[in-house]
């Protein structure tokens, strides 16, 4: 009687948790600025204030970071309303995550760059590119907007990109050696985005094999996604 092929370990995408402390921010040349800026609060240049960069590069964890020291409220760009406007503000201090273009209400963002002016309120917006590359209608937000302060993150440098391996296999309790993030580092594109993407897929793909993070399994899987 032929033998049954072995069973595969299926790998369920449990959520993991990513701390958004000061301690567990990692600094490099490419957020110096930006860090900098946070910590550098309140004596900021202008009330309000604009951090861009591409996904996954630090924009939120700064952001949480100056929200613990500002008691700054939090909101999505896309979820901002006239109506929400006054409350959102009411701490004083107000996060405003993801500015993007064609998803938030242009008359909302102009109402609260207005109010925060009137009530001495500071600021921070977050975006992946710099308010001149969003297709603004309202003409005067944007000149409001483009008058924004702007502090951009780069893309990390060698030594950052290998820390960024290490936290974002730490943050999944993945236990890697050197030589798996010598092989990550050297064969993923240099980003944030592509760091976290790299540990996610290892992570699943050790789960699903039932198979320890090595240095083989990582290279067998960054050569599937050549």
């Amino acid at each position: 009687m032929a033998g049954r092929p072995p069973s595969r370990q299926l790998a369920f995408a449990l959520p993991h948790a990513e701390s958004f402390s000061r301690d567990d921010f990692l600094e490099g040349h490419a957020n110096a600025a930006a860090l900098s800026l946070i910590e550098s609060w309140p004596e900021w240049p202008n009330r309000i204030m604009l951090l861009a960069g591409p996904e996954g590069c630090g924009k939120s964890h700064l952001a949480a970071i100056w929200a613990e020291l500002a008691g700054a409220r939090s909101i999505s760009a896309q979820g901002l309303t006239a109506a929400t406007v006054p409350m959102a503000l009411a701490t004083g201090a107000l996060v405003v995550e993801d500015l993007n273009p064609q998803t938030f209400d242009e008359l909302a963002l102009f109402h609260l760059m207005n109010l925060a002016r009137e009530e001495t309120a500071f600021v921070l917006i977050t975006a992946r590119v710099t308010p001149v590359a969003i297709e603004i209608g309202l003409r005067d937000l944007r000149s409001r907007l483009r008058a924004v302060p702007v502090v951009t993150l780069m893309p990390p440098d060698d030594q950052l990109f290998r820390a960024l391996i290490v936290k974002f296999s730490a943050d999944r309790q993945m236990n890697i050696d050197e030589a798996v993030v010598n092989l990550i580092a050297t064969r993923t594109e240099r980003s944030f985005a592509a760091a976290r993407l790299a540990v996610q897929r290892l992570d699943t793909e050790s789960l699903r094999l039932g198979r320890p993070v090595t240095r083989a399994l990582a290279a067998e899987l960054l050569r599937n996604y050549d």
